[in-house]
């Protein structure tokens, strides 16, 4: 298995968090569980034009060979044949925008075809991506296109750059009309803005965060006492994070700690 993955340079660092390679010869399972992690991401599949799209039994239909893949509320199931080649772009928190000049909660638990938003630049950059035949040249090739096609154009809002660093901060206890006071304006109208900058509403946004800080302590593979755990995350109780852990991810919190893998986001079907 080859993987590589970099922080992009300035400009594009701030906007985009990781750009991503990965070649393997295929995995002993077929299908895939991929968790929610509130990015919106961009995935290029570099060994066929196309990309499954799959239920957790069965493949159901294609899908173009590039997609953008809007936050997810919920899982999403992709098919291992789909990753003997691929390459991605995984945005920051509100970073997506100046990439599609759309607001970004028109893509979310959607899968959008990369050509609809940037048009034959979609499959130039595919092209650009096969011609070269090292993996570091490719995500090279990667990040030039980004720099050359986006990097004139890139703005952020405050007021959404605020909240997602007092949301952090607070570890996910800090009340939506607490931040949208702090920014200027009403309760309605910041999570109208928060919700088009980041895909999902501010109280979405802080379950998803509080469910990723679940699942990576399951993934470090330490010894787990079940209502420390949730208390640790910020969930009230242990039934609390039982039912949201099942919202978000289809199975419950032992079953993903057996099956855990290398990425922390991914769990196999078997």
């Amino acid at each position: 298995m080859v993987y590589l993955d970099r922080s992009p340079a300035a400009p594009l660092k701030g906007w985009i968090r990781t750009i991503w390679y990965s070649r393997s010869a295929g995995a002993p399972h077929r299908r895939e569980r991929v968790l929610p992690n509130g990015c919106v991401q961009i995935v290029i599949n570099l060994d066929r034009d196309f990309i499954w799209q799959c239920s957790e039994t069965a493949r159901t239909g294609r899908l173009a060979g590039a997609l953008i893949m809007g936050v997810r509320s919920a899982y999403e199931i992709v098919d291992s044949a789909d990753m003997v080649e691929v390459a991605g772009v995984v945005f920051e928190p509100g970073g997506f925008a100046s990439f599609a000049r759309d607001a970004a909660d028109i893509f979310s638990n959607r899968s959008v075809a990369l050509e609809e938003v940037w048009g034959p630049r979609a499959k130039m950059l595919r092209q650009q991506m096969l011609e070269v035949p090292r993996a570091c040249a490719k995500l090279c090739a990667l990040e030039s296109f980004l720099l050359e096609n986006f990097a004139a154009r890139l703005s952020r809002n405050g007021a959404v750059d605020f909240a997602l660093q007092r949301f952090a901060s607070a570890q996910g206890v800090a009340a939506v009309r607490d931040i949208a006071a702090a920014t200027g304006w009403s309760e309605r109208h910041f999570s109208q803005l928060f919700r088009e900058q980041v895909g999902v509403s501010p109280k979405v946004w802080l379950r998803i965060q509080r469910f990723q800080r679940a699942v990576g302590q399951l993934h470090s593979g330490s010894e787990v006492r079940w209502a420390e755990l949730a208390v640790e995350c910020g969930y009230y109780d242990q039934a609390h994070f039982a039912n949201e852990f099942r919202a978000f991810s289809g199975i419950d919190a032992t079953t993903y700690s057996a099956r855990r893998g290398l990425w922390v986001n991914h769990v196999a079907i078997e």
